[in-house]
């Protein structure tokens, strides 16, 4: 089945996505070298630039959903491109560290605004036309969601790459070109949506009411460790390419694979978690999951080992991309169920932004604490797989508990992954 099984409005959603996604990476991972070598910024400084643009976004993801249930979808995603596009602009015009700061908070709060919105609208879209049948073939819109961003995620790179010749402002002017497409794309094509209003019957403050759900908050809780385990690419799997003594280039490598094994194996691995419906296909991804760093640790290996070879590595990785790609559209496509009620708009960003946030906190918390025992192994000299044991223990325990979360208190069970498919 191919996109066109979707709404118009989807379409033009995804396409949005992946345009988004192109600028982004056209920009981002050459940031910080542009920051040290053009402008002569300290790696201290860069990180810090670095690290408020991430926080700056994974922080803001509940306020931007709540905006986007405020002021409705449309409103906050076309806000959030002009935003990304003043932070691209403060970034062009950066020659020192203040204003670099600044843009980078500016580039990431566009994508707080950006991606709840989007997702929240997309979630609404995710049903079958009029008229259709239910569930005949239709792949759920996050499938898709999924393969569009990291179709970006390989051209953006590569679009960057090719215009850093002409120095680091010649991609930002290509990202604000990007940007500034979008925006107008999504002005002409993306239909109004009511915004919700500030009081509902359900009392004051409906707006925080995803906070006040104690089954949702516990979803987000545990599925918070996909985010923590795919974040791994980028902190335990270089630090355990350096213990093996490998080139750096072999991480670009890597996400070459990952974006590669997405783009080709997500439609199958989907179709997969629809058959098992939400409950077994989210115990199922976790277990590939655990089953990813338990090889990483099997087979890793003390610092400075001789001849190391990068391929139980790729292995590993492989294993982890694939448990992602049955996670990530299976909660994403869950999150409308544990609305009051599942088939309104009113509530959406804010659920969306709030299990974004939770990714963000688990990656934060998780990494602080595997750094310290990536410290704590080297200084003593344990076991070199021990810093992966926790991540596999998370993964089994989000296992466990999200089918039981997912259940609800009647006995009866969440949607599957495609909205029209019900759980055995």
């Amino acid at each position: 089945m191919s996109p066109p099984d979707h709404r118009p409005e989807t379409r033009t959603l995804l396409g949005a996505q992946l345009v988004f996604n192109i600028g982004f990476y056209a920009v981002i991972p050459f940031l910080a070298g542009a920051m040290g070598t053009e402008y002569g910024l300290d790696a201290a400084a860069i990180g810090l630039v670095l690290g408020a643009r991430t926080f700056s976004q994974q922080g803001m993801f509940l306020f931007g959903g709540l905006l986007a249930d405020r002021w409705g979808p449309r409103r906050a995603i076309l806000t959030g491109c002009l935003v990304r596009i003043l932070g691209y602009a403060t970034l062009a015009a950066a020659s020192d560290f203040p204003l670099f700061l600044l843009g980078a908070v500016l580039t990431g709060a566009g994508g707080a605004l950006f991606s709840p919105a989007l997702e929240s609208q997309l979630s609404h879209a995710d049903r079958p036309p009029a008229g259709g049948a239910e569930g005949a073939g239709r792949r759920s819109v996050f499938v898709w969601l999924a393969i569009t961003g990291e179709l970006g995620a390989v051209l953006g790179p590569v679009l960057g790459t090719a215009l850093l010749g002409w120095g680091f402002d010649a991609a930002l002017g290509a990202g604000i070109a990007v940007f500034a497409l979008v925006t107008v794309l999504l002005w002409f094509r993306l239909p109004a949506a009511p915004a919700a209003p500030a009081r509902g019957a359900g009392g004051p403050g409906p707006a925080l009411g995803c906070l006040r759900n104690r089954r949702f908050v516990l979803f987000c809780l545990f599925a918070g460790t996909n985010m923590l385990a795919y974040n791994q690419l980028y902190f335990t799997v270089p630090v355990e390419l350096d213990r093996r003594g490998l080139d750096p280039a072999w991480l670009g490598a890597l996400f070459l694979l990952a974006s590669v094994l997405t783009l080709l194996l997500q439609l199958p691995v989907s179709g997969l978690g629809r058959r098992l419906g939400p409950g077994r296909a989210l115990s199922a991804g976790f277990l590939v999951v655990a089953a990813a760093f338990a090889v990483a640790a099997l087979t890793s290996v003390p610092p400075g080992a001789q001849e190391s070879s990068v391929l139980p590595v790729m292995g590993a990785v492989a294993v982890l991309i694939l448990g992602h790609m049955l996670l990530t559209p299976t909660i994403l496509s869950l999150i409308p169920v544990f609305l009051p009620d599942p088939g309104a708009r009113a509530g959406r960003g804010a659920y969306y932004g709030l299990a974004a946030t939770c990714g963000g906190v688990a990656v934060l918390v998780g990494n602080a604490g595997l750094g310290i025992l990536l410290e704590l192994t080297a200084r003593h000299h344990w076991w070199p797989g021990t810093p992966w044991i926790p991540l596999s223990l998370l993964a089994l325990l989000a296992a466990a508990a999200l089918p039981v979360v997912l259940r609800r208190p009647g006995g009866d069970r969440t949607r599957a992954e495609a909205p029209s498919r019900t759980a055995p």
